[in-house]
């Protein structure tokens, strides 16, 4: 237990001695200068370890003799003197004694005498009095004394006003006794106390022990100081707690119990994106927006950075499938550049076929853009590249489905359909389609290009690094583009999947766009609800599946046909009507 008294020594030594009547559990005492350099109270033992500030002491010159110098006629002219006389040496002065009393002699020896009157090493307010009385004088003196070449000149005579001895005492600055004696603009000396400490000697009694100084004349962080051991309460050897809980570590926030002392109190953890980074921190504080708190929630952590990289399973998994795809595509190309002459190249529109496949190499390699930390090129390379390459291999589809129809129309007798859709209006068809999305994406990068930015809203403890659409319209008039393609070739190529051919192209134009259509429209809610850098997953899947759904179904049969059963790459088996 620890006691925190502030009180004068008078009323303190009543307590005292009540608690000295039975014993007690020991008790860490700190008292104010008013009892804690009290001499007198150090006979209650049980108060050892007792701590607390005083005035600096000080042994003044020749208070020791002048208090010494005291003969039976001093005393008896002083009544004062007279009751110390006879107190300390327990006799009567004079000849009035009463029949147990001894009278006072003259044998008896004040220089041989141990009391607090003849102890001057622990002078501390008389000290202050003393100090005192000095700059008084140098006030005085600086009042009425001028000097004048080395010389000092002082008029007695002069009257000295309060207010002229006032502005005198606040500009003192001596040296007596050891110690400086000056005052601030406020007034006041400079704050100087020891720490005392109630010790016990080897001889079993208390003693007032000096252990540190309090100076705030020194700079700062020096100004108090502990130079020897301190004791504490019986039984003590570590220095007492006096909280009814312990620190709060780092982390943590101090909460006050209900309806207990200020001392009592619960540690809470910080919540979730706030740390505390002192001990017993009453709050907690957010990290700043990119940095977010440590396990321990001392200290804030940058944020990491996440997006879909080279270096993770996942952007593998898709570079490999996108490399794969335009392999694929290049291998397909040189399958039919090399069989360019079959029946079966030659049917199905071989310019149109190796411009799909071109586009088609480019869908798969566009893909890549998507992978990788998000720059301003990138960003704006990636929605732009999807778009148009996509409108380019939708306008080969478009046109080949087109030239089936046509085909067909052109067999009906009295027919001159074909020389008005002919390989210059079916270039023609491609480039147009593909102007349309060229421009679209021209309008959207000059006046809202597509920019990286930093996500800090999906995820709490983490920042998403990706590509701001800068216009969501633009973004999605290119992707409504596509979608009205594909939605207008699968209608055409529907209409004419029932053609007699033996091998109507169509019916592959068919399967392939319902797998785009399928893609794409599952792509919509999959984008908007994929968070962070599986929204660039998501897409990157799309582009891909799309691709190879185009691909496969379009191009596979006819390179089974070409590769394994070349016996029907003939033109026979082309015009055989089903």
């Amino acid at each position: 237990m620890v006691v925190v008294a502030f009180v004068a020594a008078t009323d303190l030594r009543i307590l005292m001695e009540e608690l000295s009547r039975e014993p007690s559990p020991p008790r860490q005492w700190i008292g104010s200068e008013s009892w804690v350099t009290n001499q007198d109270l150090l006979r209650f033992s049980f108060c050892a370890g007792a701590i607390g500030f005083g005035i600096q002491r000080s042994v003044i010159p020749g208070v020791r003799e002048f208090l010494l110098d005291l003969s039976p006629t001093k005393v008896a002219a002083s009544p004062v003197l007279t009751e110390f006389w006879e107190e300390a040496f327990n006799c009567r002065l004079g000849k009035t004694a009463a029949v147990d009393e001894r009278v006072c002699d003259g044998s008896e020896d004040i220089q041989t005498l141990q009391s607090q009157y003849t102890d001057t090493s622990q002078l501390r307010i008389t000290n202050m009095v003393y100090k005192a009385v000095y700059a008084i004088a140098h006030a005085i003196h600086n009042s009425v004394c001028q000097e004048t070449n080395s010389t000092t000149q002082c008029d007695k005579t002069t009257r000295i006003e309060s207010k002229q001895l006032l502005t005198q005492l606040t500009k003192v600055n001596f040296s007596q006794n050891g110690y400086d004696v000056s005052f601030d603009a406020n007034g006041d000396p400079v704050a100087t106390y020891e720490l005392v400490n109630w010790q016990k000697s080897e001889s079993g009694s208390l003693e007032l022990v000096t252990v540190g100084f309090y100076d705030a004349s020194l700079p700062a962080g020096q100004e108090f100081s502990i130079n020897r051991n301190l004791t504490w309460m019986e039984g003590r050897t570590q220095v007492p707690v006096s909280v009814c809980s312990d620190s709060c570590p780092p982390g943590t926030r101090k909460v006050l119990q209900k309806g207990k002392p200020i001392c009592c109190y619960d540690c809470i953890l910080c919540p979730e994106g706030e740390i505390s980074n002192a001990t017993d921190s009453p709050d907690c504080f957010p990290c700043p927006k990119e940095f977010w708190p440590n396990a321990e929630r001392d200290s804030c952590l940058p944020k990491p950075v996440e997006f879909l990289s080279f270096d993770e399973v996942l952007g593998i998994i898709l570079a490999a499938f996108s490399v794969a795809g335009a392999c694929l595509a290049i291998i397909t190309a040189a399958v039919f550049f090399h069989h360019r002459t079959s029946p079966i190249v030659r049917a199905n529109n071989s310019e149109l076929s190796f411009l799909l496949l071109f586009s088609l190499t480019l869908c798969f390699l566009c893909s890549l853009t998507f992978i990788g930390a998000p720059t301003e090129w990138s960003c704006m390379l990636r929605h732009t590249a999807f778009g148009i390459t996509f409108v380019l291999c939708i306008s080969c589809v478009l046109g080949k489905t087109i030239v089936v129809l046509m085909a067909f129309k052109a067999t009906l007798p009295g027919s001159n359909v074909m020389k008005w859709f002919g390989p210059p209006q079916q270039r023609m068809t491609v480039v147009s389609f593909t102007f349309v999305q060229v421009l679209i994406c021209t309008i959207w990068l000059v006046l809202s290009p597509p920019f990286p930015k930093k996500n800090l809203t999906t995820y709490k403890e983490r920042i998403i690094l990706e590509c701001a659409l800068g216009s969501d319209i633009g973004f999605w008039v290119v992707l409504g583009y596509i979608g009205l393609l594909a939605a207008f070739c699968l209608v055409l190529a529907v209409l004419a999947r029932k053609l007699p051919d033996n091998f109507n192209e169509a019916k592959l134009i068919t399967f392939s766009m319902l797998i785009f259509c399928a893609v794409w429209i599952t792509f919509i809610p999959a984008y908007v609800s994929s968070p962070g850098k599986f929204t660039v997953a998501v897409e990157i899947f799309a582009i891909l599946a799309s691709s190879f759904g185009l691909i496969l179904c379009i191009f596979a049969p006819k390179c089974f046909i070409i590769l394994f059963r070349p016996e029907k790459n003939t033109k026979k088996f082309l015009m055989n009507k089903t």
